[in-house]
């Protein structure tokens, strides 16, 4: 393989590549806009976490209970 032929293949490559990344960040970030829109997750209460860190601050979510999650299981 010649070297204009080698750069060709790598610039295909790293086209490809920035074009799968570009696709995954937007897919993620139309999820976080979509489930924030539908009332699934708050994601205001993430943000003000950053300002409000402290040991004693309300948790954001509940956790679920043992028996919820073994119902699950099954």
């Amino acid at each position: 393989m010649d070297y204009e032929t080698l750069m060709t293949v790598q610039g295909y490559a790293k086209f490809f590549l920035i074009l799968i990344v570009f696709i995954l960040f937007y897919s993620y970030a139309f999820s976080i806009y979509r489930r924030d829109k539908r009332g699934e997750r708050d994601f205001e209460k993430y943000s003000k976490l950053v300002h409000d860190d402290s040991s004693v601050s309300s948790p954001l979510e509940e956790r679920k209970s043992e028996q919820e999650i073994g119902n699950k299981e099954k």
